[in-house]
């Protein structure tokens, strides 16, 4: 009997060891499959040209996103273009990156034109919103004056007549000089292998960086440039679960049917970097930097200009580090600034002055010509008008001085008033005696007879002895007291 009830009680607790472990199983499965399909799809905006502040902001959020392990990133993208180095790096950390990523052109009504027109091809899922669109891949190149004339086609390679017959036949854009086409052809082979990595329409990508087309996100959807158009990014999600994408170790089914957004916005590092590297605040700080360098060095000791200055200067080279600066125009722009400052001290009668503005002036409009980074032209002239303002009030100020009566020195005393301090004495067919001449003794000579306590006028300076006239005609009898 006793046997028997230890083997009810040994069996009972078998059956509900075995009905734990079944529930534990159980529950570790679900956990295993339901992490496969939730977790957190970080999201990332770019608002605006891309910029290294753009660069620096997506490649730390990869690099994030990657330590988190996140399932999904998502690139929320509304930009009209921007600098190609930036752009590149951008592309070169998308496909670097362990983690999926998805370019998505949102809000309605915004764009992904120039550059994000690459970085749209080189992600893994391209999306784009409603009402948004996508193109004008056209590389700018920089170089040359704002304004200036393209370069006309040879004679040979004059553009047929328009025809329809011909119309088909007509031969894609190549660029004006050698230069141009260089980049052009770089720009072409570079977009249609990225089209070609993601299965994308290579020959409208062509098109675009050639012809500068356009399309719209349901011509985008129906020529195969983009691989969804959504509502919104829920809807997203839903539609490019189970997707298969090419990845750096091999390709990858989406699952994000259940994923999260978890939005990392811009920090101030982000957006002190857009200040620093915009052309407008760089160029003002490297103007401050250098002035403020040269009136410490002119009045040693002040520190205040040396700090504020020294600081500027710094941030104005590190800004033109990370910007595609023309370093002829840098060039131009410290010399214009140095010889506008050595007219002060070096007056030439408006020589260098005039010379450094204008170096000045040209080095600031090719500093930075670019669309997405051009220097503002009425900064610019404002600038070259306060530089003007100084060059002119330093020029009259030197022309004043020279008109002015000197101060000191022989040339000084010569016209200067005197008192006979004795009765001149005839000596050598000259009368001498002493006078006081700016609270000074000095001996003193005369050509005519001079009595003590008279008006005297100094005609000239004989090293230590002053010729003087009697400054009236009056007596030659001594004066009474």
């Amino acid at each position: 009997m006793i046997c028997s009830q230890r083997l009810k009680h040994s069996l009972f607790a078998w059956m509900l060891g075995l009905g734990v472990l079944l529930v534990l199983a159980g529950y570790v499965q679900a956990q295993s499959s339901g992490s496969a399909s939730s977790g957190n799809a970080r999201l990332l905006t770019v608002n605006g040209a891309i910029s290294p502040a753009t660069m620096d902001y997506l490649m730390r959020g990869l690099e994030q996103a990657a330590d988190d392990q996140d399932p999904l990133v998502i690139i929320a993208m509304d930009t009209p273009g921007g600098l190609m180095s930036s752009m590149r790096s951008i592309i070169k950390a998308i496909l670097a990156s362990p983690v999926p990523v998805v370019t998505y052109v949102s809000p309605s009504g915004a764009r992904a034109a120039s550059a994000g027109t690459y970085i749209l091809y080189g992600s893994h899922i391209a999306a784009m919103a409603p009402a948004t669109h996508l193109g004008s891949a056209t590389p700018v190149q920089m170089g040359g004056l704002p304004g200036q004339p393209e370069e006309s086609p040879a004679p040979d390679k004059q553009p047929p007549a328009d025809d329809s017959n011909n119309a088909s036949k007509e031969e894609p854009h190549q660029g004006g000089s050698a230069m141009e086409r260089k980049v052009l052809e770089d720009a072409v082979a570079y977009i249609r292998g990225l089209a070609d990595r993601h299965g994308r329409n290579a020959d409208w990508a062509e098109r675009a960086v050639r012809e500068a087309v356009n399309l719209n996100a349901n011509d985008a959807l129906k020529q195969n440039v983009v691989d969804v158009v959504a509502r919104d990014i829920p809807d997203l999600l839903r539609q490019i679960d189970g997707r298969i994408v090419v990845m750096a170790d091999g390709e990858r089914v989406l699952q994000t049917a259940n994923l999260t957004v978890k939005r990392a916005d811009p920090g101030w590092r982000t957006d002190l970097l857009s200040v620093l590297t915009d052309p407008n605040v760089a160029y003002f700080l490297m103007i401050i930097g250098f002035y403020g360098l040269i009136f410490e060095l002119a009045n040693p000791g002040s520190l205040f200009p040396g700090v504020i200055g020294a600081i500027c200067l710094v941030l104005a080279l590190f800004a033109f580090q990370v910007l595609s600066v023309n370093y002829a125009g840098l060039a131009l722009i410290l010399l214009g600034l140095a010889f506008i400052v050595a007219e002060a001290f070096m007056p030439s009668f408006g020589v260098m002055g005039l010379g450094g503005l204008a170096a000045f002036v040209v080095g600031s409009v090719i500093l930075m010509d670019g669309t997405h980074q051009a220097i503002s032209l009425p900064i610019i002239g404002g600038t070259a008008a306060v530089a003007g303002g100084f060059l002119l009030w330093a020029v009259t100020r030197f022309v004043g001085l020279r008109k002015r009566r000197v101060v000191s020195g022989k040339e000084q005393m010569q016209g200067e008033s005197g008192i006979a301090l004795d009765t001149f004495v005839i000596d050598d067919d000259h009368y001498k005696g002493h006078v006081r001449l700016n609270g000074e003794r000095w001996n003193a000579t005369s050509t005519a007879a001079v009595h003590e306590g008279q008006t005297v006028r100094v005609e000239a300076i004989d090293g230590l002895t002053a010729r003087v006239s009697r400054q009236d005609d009056t007596a030659d009898a001594p004066t009474t007291h």
